[in-house]
């Protein structure tokens, strides 16, 4: 079994930072992709960023310059750091791992909420 744990989620005032890991374990032979998406209530998932084993990160628009994504490929972890955060990045935030071979298939984090307030 495949599976795909986020942590690092919590309150942060506006302004700061926060940085949340994700790890993909089980019978892993390859990440194709891993990545960060976000959900709030009533609204549909959006792409943060995800990261290729190869070749260029992908990130969505607004979180551009302030969210930074890195992976460690050997691992099967990626992190994302996110600065400058607004309330508007409140939100559960999702880890995505696209495994290829073994176990192929698109696999999902549980979540880990992250609450920018004041």
């Amino acid at each position: 079994q495949v599976q795909v744990v986020e942590s690092g989620g919590g309150l942060v005032q506006p302004g700061g930072s926060l940085k949340l890991s994700c790890a993909v374990s089980g019978r892993v032979t390859s990440v194709y992709r891993m990545g960060w998406y976000r959900q709030t209530p009533g609204r549909q998932r959006e792409l943060v960023a995800i990261m290729p084993y190869l070749g260029n990160t992908e990130y969505g628009d607004i979180m551009k310059g302030r969210f930074t994504i890195t992976r460690d490929n050997a691992a099967h972890t990626a992190a994302l750091q996110m600065n400058d955060l607004v309330p508007e990045d409140t939100a559960v935030y999702y880890c995505k791992a696209e495994v290829r071979g073994l176990q192929a298939g698109d696999y999902w984090g549980q979540g880990t909420q992250v609450t920018v307030s004041s």
